[in-house]
Order: C-alpha cells, then structure tokens, then sequence
C-alpha cells in the first residue's frame, strides 16, 4: 500500500518473541509491515521465560502443541545462523538434552515415542549419576531426550529487534494499541495513543494483552495473565550439563555458567511482581535436584505474565466475521518452543 507513514500491507500487534517472527517473515514475503508495541521489544514473557524448546513434560500435551514444537525444533537451529549472520547477535542455541526425573518408562512415555520418534534413554540411578554428576543422591529411573534444545531468548530478542530494521520493518514501542478500526466487517487498522494506523491485514500478537487490544471488536477472547517468577544462579560452566525437569520445575544451563531455575505458577491477574516466598520455593527446589548451587550465589529473581489459554493450545489464525483480522496468541509455557511454527502456520 502507498500514502502516509502509517500505513502498510500489514500491521502486527505485539513486540514479543511470536510477534517480531511474525513481522519478520511478512517482510520477507515482500509486504510492507508496521510492528506496534506497547513498551519495549521482548520485555514481557519472550523475555522471562527459560527458552527451553520443548514442553517440560513432552508426552503431557495435546498433539497440536507436539506437533508446532516438533517443526520449530528443527527450525530453531537454521534461525539463529541467520539472526547472527544478519546482526552479530548470539542467539546461544544449544542441544542441551531434556532430562527428566523420577520418570520411568511408562505407557504414556512410550505412546509419545512410538507416534513421534526421536531418540529417548530410559537411565537408572546410576546412570542418572553418570549422565549428570551433580543430582542429588538417591534421583530413581529417569527420561533423557538428548535431542531436546534450548536458546537465549533475552539475546533471540535483542537478534530480532535488530533484524527487524534490516528486514524493512517499521517498530514503532511505546505504542499501546487502545482499539480496532473495522468497517463493514473489515479491519481497516488500528487505534492508538500516539494516533492511526491503516492496514487490510492486522495480526494480533499481544501475549497475555491479546483479550485487551481485541475487547472492543472481538470481546471475550479467552486469554488470561499467568504470573511465573524465576530465579538465576551464578555458577560455574559445567556444574550443570542438560535442562532437568523434576516434578514440574527445571533448572536450565548457560553456556557461561548461568543456571535458571522456574518457575511458579500464579493466577494474579495483570499484578506483575516477584516475592520472597517465591524465590525461597525456587531456591529450595533447585537445591533438592542439585545440591551444589548452594554454593552460587542468586543472580536474578523476575517474573512474567504467560498468555493463559483453556487446554493451553495456542490461538492462531483468522478471526470469524472480521475480514483481515488475526490472532497469534495464547501459547502459555511453550511461546519459544512453537514461535517459529506459530508463525509459518499463521
């Protein structure tokens, strides 16, 4: 489309992890795309979460969410080479494996294996200790999937906020979306504090935010704020070798040492806070699956807000009776896992 700055093929709403990927691969299909965030790129749960891209307990979740990961989890690895090969900007994508405790090999377990192959190692005690020497004495039967990868994702969103630019994306932060222009069931664009933006095709990708931007058009979008806090220890490189998962926490390893330990699961609407009964849950629980970060020191404690949706399969795709309109919403725990076939999908 042609006329005045504020106008475009496209618009996306939402400067997190799904909407900057959005953005980024409607450019590079030749439209013309606007990206209006409400704050900072990458500052909200893209940024809070631990990057693992899988979900903590893979066979635990429905088939749609199995497969959206599956595709990424092959994507991921070619995106970082082109996100550094752009901007210079590590995005640390690393197989680190996915290693989870007290799991035996059970009918659920093997169900999952035999519809989605891939390498799993059913370990025993002992072989718990060897795979990973600093667990807890005493760890029973475990799962490894050593395929499982995990990337930075505060330095994936500082990649693709410089990609963005490259790619011929306008951003416009601090831009707080405050409703929809749609005429004859059509958008037309959207509202915002700072004036209108004009666009045949809006994308809403606002996380936790998505039911906000939508009420005035689409009321009752069923997308709600899930509050997770996470704590950092400052260890040493090596203490920890693959991302453990242990009754419904996991510890995740950096390349320089860093060990995050998550995450709680709060329902407290948009009160976005961190607190020290959390972060002594989160200490204690790390502790219990390896004792030696009692001797690192706490780097980071912050918090979060998931986009919560019923069954915790993602909104993506057109919105019924407003033509141009779509959503890219609601991935709860697994925004980084599903980001890049969230994307393609949509």
């Amino acid at each position: 489309m042609t006329g005045t700055t504020n106008t475009a093929d496209c618009i996306v709403v939402g400067g997190g992890l799904i909407g900057m990927l959005s953005a980024r691969a409607l450019a590079q299909e030749g439209l013309s795309v606007i990206l209006l965030e409400q704050d900072r790129l990458c500052r909200e749960s893209s940024w809070a979460g631990g990057g693992i891209i899988s979900p903590l307990v893979p066979w635990a979740y429905p088939d749609a969410i199995t497969e959206l990961v599956r595709w990424s989890q092959s994507r991921y690895p070619q995106l970082a080479d082109e996100l550094l090969a752009d901007t210079g900007i590590d995005p640390e994508w690393t197989q680190s494996g996915l290693l989870l405790l007290d799991c035996p090999v059970d009918e659920a377990v093997s169900g999952w294996h035999e519809k989605y192959p891939c390498r799993l190692d059913a370990l025993d005690t002992e072989q718990v200790r060897q795979t990973e020497p600093g667990i807890a004495d005493g760890t029973g039967p475990a799962v490894l999937l050593p395929e499982v990868a995990q990337i930075r994702n505060p330095r994936l969103g500082r990649a693709l906020a410089a990609a963005l630019p490259l790619a011929g994306v306008r951003v416009c932060e601090g831009t707080r979306v405050t409703g929809l222009q749609v005429e004859a069931n059509a958008v037309q664009g959207v509202q915002a504090g700072q004036g209108s933006y004009r666009a045949p095709r809006v994308g809403i990708a606002g996380g936790a935010w998505s039911g906000r931007i939508l009420a005035t058009a689409v009321p009752g979008v069923p997308v709600e704020p899930v509050l997770g806090q996470m704590i950092m220890f400052r260890a040493a490189p090596g203490l920890l070798r693959h991302i453990i998962v242990h009754d419904g926490y996991y510890l995740i390893p950096r390349r320089d040492g860093l060990v995050l330990a998550g995450s709680t699961l709060e329902h407290t609407g948009f009160n976005k806070h961190v607190t020290p009964v959390a972060r002594a849950l989160l200490e204690e629980r790390a502790l219990n699956i390896v004792p030696g970060l009692a001797d690192c020191p706490i780097a980071g404690h912050w918090s979060g807000l998931r986009p919560g949706v019923a069954g915790e399969i993602p909104l993506i795709g057109a919105v019924a009776n407003v033509d141009g309109l779509y959503l890219n919403t609601g991935h709860y725990r697994n925004g980084v896992g599903m980001a890049p076939a969230s994307v393609r999908l949509l």
